[in-house]
């Protein structure tokens, strides 16, 4: 058990076992069949037998009460005690009602009506009113009770006592009603400290939700089969409560989980250029969000009103960001406010703020910072200026991003752009190449005869005396191609005012070192053959910025790919369906919503805030790539035509792209075709590790097909997600089946994946890895200047500047650098993958409680082999002189941008 604690971080709850065999010979009936313990509280019959043994500590009985048991049922007192969460608004309440206490007598009639109305529910009916037996209700007065906990600042526990009769049985859940007008956060109950209920819920005004809170004790996760006869319509009842009907605005203080299509993107009330496609319809299929309910556009009633400066986009209350989380998060926003505060004025000042020199560029990072001796002499002033540099520094200007520390200088090299393919931030695009040349998959009847000009003399003197044929074979080709993303959308980005980019593909070759090299780029424009230009490795000055040019739009396609793609689209948005299902059809009591729950947590309300600010019209993304606003067409077209669930697990994922192939003789039967590939080599281990825990606990409460089959929560969670959440590709013949322990692993798997070690690969090191513009641009002004272009004498004459004059300005650099700050921050209460407060509810299960553990250790040990990695220098593409280390999938990290760190869910 110590060693659990030590590396689990948990406070392990043991389990309270009651020894029936030396009261009663019956066979203990509130228990299922893989529940270890026994009902804490004896029935009539067990109580009798007891009475001539001394009785357990913690039942309290009234003297008169026992001198009559053995006629009349007895009733007991049970201690409990309740933990809130201390607010502001809370502790100015209770100042206010005091001081109305003290004032009016009559008032005091009005507060002793208040209070938190308590009623335990046991798990077993009253067989004479075929009712679940209730303990009487009991009410809270925060004014009249006192505190156990003495001063705490941040929560307040008070003692209540609980009546129940001899044969209530095992508690099982518990109602609760808030008399007062403002809401309170309720944390939990233990009754005895033997029985737990986890609550961490905002409960509101009964005047507000009118309706019974409803809470289920921590002691067992129960299959709907399994579910104890008195809580049986209380699951079901909690599921309705979040449901909803469908119908009207929600509001902040409401918990209900619902879908709607993308409709709240566009701001048509402000004119046509601001209205933006709906997503969830026929021509632009999408996932789900979360319904708002907010009313109509005044001039459109399709789309959806957009908020008010002061309102937040509606998520379920307990969704919303609290505490130190939300601070931290306002305190980022107001650094990169005040780090935009002199571009803004420089740009507007110059009405250009283009950079000039490289050393422009730099200026906005901070110097490495100055440590000196505070030495005093006659004419010192009495304050050090370099700590006061510093510290305004640290306000007004971005720390140095890890990518540039090797000095990379104006342009990204080539062997950098391979190495980014394989441990950038997007690892997810790189693709074997099987055909040569590449072909599109675009419709031909719309698009044209899109064939590539890539030719075998562009790229045979780069493949060490291979033909292209042969090269193919020995698996050493390799492709970015972003041809199919772009070229629809081409004309319009290019009309955008300060966007031009090409379709770019760019075909790689793997080096005897096993890192990969740029051997030719082909940039395509929309209208055509004679559109298509190739460029390969440069032989004079000219070539070589020409190059340089042709690999930052690449590396724009890249940026544009990697953020509306892989990180929005394939985390973000495909995840929040799978989010509202579980909510509204797992109960908490179920073991799948028990296993998924951290994983859970968070993602509503950023994705909210994405459509308040990043993706939405005008937002961030529309702003600062090159997509524009034609960014979500974008992300349409992607899910439309290349998501696919059964598709996002790792191994598929990679044989899918031709990275990998099943090989038994291989470690976990896969064949990695590069074998230093930092992302896939550290992602497979924790792959099948997390495949191992699922499995354990799959297997654990599902013994069969039948069982699952058979689970009406768990099939109605998984037919909505596809038929409702994902309804656009309800109908695809791609989507698992849900028939077998074996098969709701896979999707289990899939999902944690996805929601935690995905979503960190390519977020948290948005900043350290692509926070340097002239490396990875997140759009371009300028195509290649041609002979005929009047600016080609001043490329001819500064082509540095030019390549600069083709980047984001100063205050566009400052304002996405902002951004991809924030993006990549972890919050101090961030929860890591392999960490869970949560391990009390497994407390009389100690297999399921061996497999977290064994996770965790599982966890540790990947990150020491991802240390050596690190250090090995056969592994070119994460060791070396000005290499930074691939640490993205080490499970932890401090608080703040740090490059590494897996939490459990999708959290920023």
């Amino acid at each position: 058990m110590a060693m659990v604690k030590e590396f689990m971080g948990q406070c392990m709850v043991e389990t309270f076992c009651c020894d029936v065999s030396r009261w009663s010979s019956q066979p203990n009936r509130f228990c299922t069949k893989r529940q270890r313990t026994v009902s804490l509280l004896p029935t009539f019959s067990e109580l009798k037998t007891m009475l001539q043994l001394s009785p357990p500590s913690f039942l309290k009985l009234d003297h008169s009460s026992m001198t009559d048991l053995s006629l009349n049922t007895v009733t007991f007192t049970i201690a409990g005690t309740v933990t809130l969460k201390n607010t502001d608004h809370k502790e100015i309440m209770m100042m206010a009602m005091t001081m109305l206490q003290q004032f009016d007598s009559t008032l005091n009639k009005a507060v002793s009506e208040t209070g938190i109305v308590m009623q335990l529910v046991s798990t077993e009916i009253d067989p004479r009113t075929m009712e679940p037996k209730l303990s009487k209700r009991v009410v809270l007065d925060l004014f009249k009770h006192s505190k156990v906990n003495g001063y705490d600042y941040e929560r307040s526990t008070y003692k209540v006592d609980f009546e129940i009769d001899s044969d209530f049985g095992f508690p099982g859940a518990i109602t609760v009603i808030n008399k007062y007008d403002q809401e309170i956060f309720l944390e939990g109950l233990s009754i005895e400290g033997v029985v737990d209920i986890a609550c961490n819920s905002w409960i509101q005004p009964e005047k507000v939700h009118p309706e019974e809170r409803i809470f289920f004790t921590n002691k067992q996760a129960y299959l709907p089969c399994d579910t104890p006869a008195g809580v049986k319509e209380l699951r079901k009842e909690e599921l309705r409560q979040v449901r909803g009907n469908g119908k009207g605005e929600r509001k902040s203080h409401e918990r209900v989980y619902d879908y709607d299509v993308y409709n709240d993107l566009g701001n048509p009330d402000k004119g046509s250029e601001h209205v933006r496609p709906i997503l969830g319809t026929a021509h632009y299929p999408s996932p789900r969000r979360c319904r708002t309910g907010r009313p109509h556009a005044t001039t459109a009633n399709k789309y959806e009103s957009r908020l008010n400066s002061s309102d937040q986009t509606y998520v379920p209350r307990d969704e919303a960001f609290e505490g130190v989380r939300k601070e931290a998060l306002h305190v980022e926003k107001i650094k990169g406010t005040t780090r935009n505060f002199f571009p803004f004025i420089t740009t507007c000042i110059t009405k250009c703020g283009n950079f000039k020199k490289l050393s422009d560029v730099e200026k906005i990072y901070k110097r490495s910072h100055v440590h000196q001796n505070e030495t005093t002499t006659k004419w010192s002033l009495p304050v050090n200026m370099t700590k006061i540099q510093n510290d305004v520094e640290d306000y007004f200007k971005f720390n140095t991003p890890s990518i540039i520390h090797s000095g990379n200088g104006c342009c990204i090299k080539d062997e950098e752009l391979g190495r980014e393919a394989l441990a950038g931030i997007n690892p997810l695009s790189i693709k074997r190449l099987e055909t040569f040349p590449p072909i599109s998959n675009l419709d031909p009847s719309i698009y044209g005869a899109q064939k590539s000009t890539l030719k075998e003399e562009h790229i045979i003197n780069h493949l060490d005396g291979m033909s292209v044929q042969q090269a193919m074979e020995e698996k050493k080709l390799f492709v970015l191609d972003y041809h199919d993303e772009y070229l629809p959308f081409l004309n319009g980005i290019n009309g955008q005012e300060d966007r031009k980019a090409y379709a770019t593909r760019t075909i790689l070759y793997l080096t005897q070192l096993g890192t990969l090299k740029p051997i030719a780029i082909e940039l395509s424009l929309f209208e055509g053959e004679t559109s298509k230009q190739v460029l390969t490795p440069p032989l004079d000055a000219t070539s070589h910025w020409l190059w340089q040019i042709a690999k930052a739009h690449v590396c724009s396609n890249d940026a544009g790919v990697h953020q509306l793609v892989h990180h929005w689209l394939r985390t973000h948005a495909c995840m929040e369906p799978f989010i509202i299902a579980a909510h509204r059809q797992l109960s908490v009591m179920h073991p799948i919503f028990k296993l998924l729950k951290p994983h859970l947590k968070h993602t509503l309300q950023i994705n909210a805030l994405a459509r308040e600010t990043l993706i939405n019209e005008g937002g961030i993304i529309e702003s600062d790539f090159s997509p524009g606003k034609y960014s979500i067409e974008m992300i349409s077209a992607a899910y439309r035509d290349w998501w696919r669930f059964d598709m996002e697990s790792l191994p598929a994922d990679l044989i899918r792209r031709g990275m990998a192939e099943p090989d038994p003789t291989h470690p976990h039967g896969l064949r990695l075709f590069i074998e230093d590939y930092p992302y896939a080599n550290d992602g497979l281990l924790i792959w099948f590790a997390l495949e191992k825990l699922v499995r354990t606990y799959v297997n654990y409460y599902y013994r069969d097909g039948i069982m699952v089959r058979s689970d009406n929560e768990l099939q109605a969670w998984y037919s909505e997600v596809i038929n409702v959440g994902h309804a656009d590709h309800a109908n695809a013949s791609w989507w698992p089946t849900l028939s077998t322990p074996s098969d709701l692993t896979k999707i289990l798997t899939t999902l944690i994946w996805v929601a935690s070690v995905q979503h960190s690969a390519v977020n948290f090191g948005q900043y350290p890895l692509g926070g340097y513009v002239p490396m990875r641009s997140p759009h371009m002004k300028k195509l290649l200047p041609k002979e005929e272009d009047p600016e080609y004498k001043q490329f001819l004459k500064d082509p540095e500047g030019y390549l600069l004059s083709c980047l984001p300005n100063l205050f566009e650099t400052t304002k996405f650098l902002a951004v991809v700050n924030i993006l990549s921050q972890h919050s101090p209460d961030e929860e890591y993958i392999g960490q869970r407060k949560d391990l009390s509810d497994w407390a009389s299960h100690p297999e399921i409680i061996q497999a977290f553990y064994k996770f965790s250790l599982d966890l540790k040990r990947i990150e020491k082999e991802i240390e050596n990695r690190n250090n090995d220098p056969k592994r070119r593409n994460r060791c070396g002189a000005g290499i930074p280390p691939y640490e993205l999938l080490i499970a932890t990290s401090g608080p703040g941008v740090t490059c590494r760190g897996v939490p459990n869910s999708i959290s920023i």
